[in-house]
């Protein structure tokens, strides 16, 4: 479980929806597993801080004496707000209601056309990138990033996924959203799992500890190896393959469940 979260984190195929996918397999998708679907995921923000340590370490020694740092900081935090609110209000109905198998199958078809979508628009706009960096980043783009941020709470969707393709969409250019979106999993994920931890701790025990601390690892490892090829990537690939591996996986999980080829769920 955690080489699943580190490899499918920040690539635009959705962590959560591959997870509830192997929890159901491994018959491991009860509340209990839910927690821990959402603190591994932590592991993986561990690998972002590593790959951007030098940025991150610069940012906070700069703040006091650097509006362009300040301004940076200010970004993240706006882009962050709406997470915050909307994960308080319906975090809990989500999880109990959307955290299925066909939840995530139909979201993984309907993400892979749009990615489609945004590709085919971008390269239509190619040239007419209106932010190259996230230093150049507006506070109105960071705040609608944050909204369109808050569509991945549906599983399925994808965090990175939304915030790289609607940065696209607002104009950023494809290193610039993917670099965000990086710098916004931060406090999204870690917040959400030491919340998720604290709200749930009465269904955890002692005794989970090494469960944890394995998927913590393996999630901080592969994540990091993930990270480092994906920035590679992006200098000179577009995001279709990804695109139409949720679209074909999508099919098969639907269709699978569908026959009862496989039980997917309890």
């Amino acid at each position: 479980m955690g080489v699943v979260e580190g490899l499918t984190e920040f690539l635009p195929i959705s962590s959560t929806g591959h997870l509830i996918l192997a929890g159901a397999l491994l018959g491991f998708d009860d509340e209990r597993a839910k927690v821990f679907d959402i603190a591994i995921q932590t592991g993986a923000i561990f690998a972002v801080i590593l790959v951007y340590w030098q940025r991150l370490r610069d940012t906070l020694v700069s703040l006091p004496s650097q509006a362009q740092s300040r301004r940076f900081a200010l970004n993240v935090l706006v882009a962050f707000i709406p997470a915050v609110v909307m994960g308080l209000l319906l975090g809990k109905a989500i999880k109990a209601h959307l955290f299925t198998p066909v939840v995530v199958a139909s979201s993984f078809i309907v993400g892979g056309f749009i990615i489609l979508w945004a590709e085919a628009r971008h390269r239509q706009a190619e040239g007419v990138v209106r932010v190259d960096s996230v230093d150049d980043l507006a506070l109105s783009d960071a705040f609608k990033l944050g909204l369109i941020q808050c569509l991945a709470m549906v599983p399925g969707t994808s965090r990175s996924g939304a915030t790289i393709i609607g940065g696209m969409f607002l104009g950023l250019s494809r290193r610039a959203a993917t670099d965000f979106s990086f710098y916004l999993a931060i406090p999204t994920l870690i917040g959400a799992g030491v919340y998720s931890l604290y709200k749930d701790r009465a269904l955890l025990a002692w005794s989970d500890l090494p469960m944890f601390a394995v998927g913590l690892f393996f999630a901080f490892v592969s994540a990091w190896l993930c990270i480092r090829w994906l920035l590679r990537y992006v200098a000179t690939h577009s995001f279709v393959p990804f695109a139409w591996y949720r679209i074909a996986f999508g099919l098969v999980v639907l269709l699978t469940a569908q026959m009862g080829w496989v039980s997917w769920a309890a």
